[in-house]
């Protein structure tokens, strides 16, 4: 099957090619990484009848503007970002045919943080160690740059809605609203929290935690500060979801791009569904945490 491009006209403020991750190279050190919020890829994805794994487009508070050099189809998920297609406005969720020549702008965003681009097939980019996630010193390229061509497949507009229908598959699926509006995340207590206090426990559970500016694809941070009088620890396992306990106090909630193991207490361990939730908060929201044990 013959690969075409799609164009970086102009990039966004953090756009990357995402997939699932690399699930089984951690014993090399090598973080998970993949897409940020699995449950709005995995949306966009299935609208377009491609397999979960199939690699999108990851977009932070403002999405790049792209140009199509094949026929293909196309869903946009996760955050609202107004898209327009020829300067027409685009909805969320849905299934639109792209032509060649048509260009693709994410605008100014106003819903969530993170926005998904599938095309059919997924985007063809180079897969280092099982994945096609984008990672610094592990794939080529890191982020998207101005002037990127990215391969996607082949397949005309025709054979793309056969194959949808005879498969009995949706054109559009409405997304969870809830899943961007929600402040509350769902954690297990982590094995170093019975170490805190009675004290430190229930302000874990009773404070609104905002956001800092100082948060990324490796780890969620907070303006709030737990005091913390725990002993160090032996470096031990940790995993997207991760909350640690700093010595100055401050929490940090790992992410997709984390490290494989750390030396700062784990307290909490978000559940992969609060690890979606909080991937759609920008600096300055609020969250709280949920024990569900």
């Amino acid at each position: 099957m013959r690969s075409l491009m799609v164009e970086v006209l102009k990039t966004g403020l953090y756009d990357t090619i995402q997939d699932l991750g690399r699930l089984a190279s951690q014993e090399f050190g090598v973080p998970i990484s993949g897409v940020m919020d699995r449950y709005s890829a995995a949306l966009a994805n299935s609208i377009l009848g491609n397999p979960s794994n199939a690699a999108v487009i990851e977009s932070v508070v403002m999405g790049p503007h792209l140009k199509f050099k094949s026929n293909t189809v196309i869903c946009v998920s996760g955050a609202e970002m107004n898209v327009t297609l020829n300067a027409k406005r685009l909805k969320n969720n849905v299934m639109y045919s792209v032509n060649t020549g048509d260009v693709l702008k994410f605008n100014k965003l106003s819903n969530g943080c993170r926005s998904y681009l599938a095309v059919f097939g997924g985007f063809q980019t180079e897969v280092q160690m099982g994945s096609r996630s984008m990672y610094k010193d592990v794939t080529r390229n890191y982020i998207l740059n101005t002037g990127d061509v990215i391969s996607i497949l082949d397949r005309s507009e025709t054979k793309i809605v056969s194959k949808r229908r005879k498969s009995r598959l949706f054109s559009s699926i409405k997304s969870n609203q809830s899943h961007f509006e929600a402040s509350e995340l769902e954690v297990f207590r982590g094995p170093e929290f019975e170490n805190l206090d009675s004290r430190q426990q229930n302000k874990l559970f009773n404070t609104a935690f905002l956001i800092s500016k100082d948060s990324n694809r490796m780890a969620y941070q907070f303006d709030q500060n737990i005091e913390n009088s725990l002993k160090g620890m032996i470096t031990s396992v940790v995993l997207p979801g991760t909350v640690q306990l700093t010595p100055s106090g401050k929490l940090i909630v790992l992410m997709r791009d984390c490290q494989i193991t750390g030396g700062y207490p784990r307290i909490l361990q978000l559940t992969e569904n609060a690890v979606n939730k909080l991937a759609q908060k920008i600096s300055g929201s609020n969250i709280t945490f949920k024990s569900i044990i």
